[in-house]
């Protein structure tokens, strides 16, 4: 089955903006570590998709790019978990409001 390269970009583009809503409205910072999951997943899928797309005899710069970025995503993952164990062992909640308590 082939896909076309427009409706792969429109569901990239559709993941980013599920994404971004979540990032700006939810008030929990595991809600929010995963919506910026899913924003940088959709960047990495149109990354792909125009990589393809753009009748390259080796596309892999594209892949290559987008492996780059889910590595990234890993080491950010790790780093914010630790900081939200850290959070709810303090304030005993993942919430937004707990980061402005930090100055305490």
């Amino acid at each position: 089955m082939i896909v076309n390269a427009y409706s792969v970009e429109a569901l990239a583009a559709a993941l980013f903006c599920i994404g971004l809503a979540g990032v700006l409205i939810r008030r929990n910072l595991i809600v929010v570590f995963v919506s910026v999951e899913l924003m940088l997943n959709a960047v990495n899928l149109n990354l792909v998709a125009l990589t393809r797309r753009a009748d390259l005899l080796v596309p892999v710069e594209g892949d290559a790019v987008a492996l780059f970025v889910i590595l990234l995503a890993a080491c950010e993952v790790a780093v914010g978990l630790g900081i939200l164990v850290a959070l709810y062992r303090r304030f005993g909640s993942v919430a937004i409001e707990d980061v402005g308590r930090l100055k305490e």
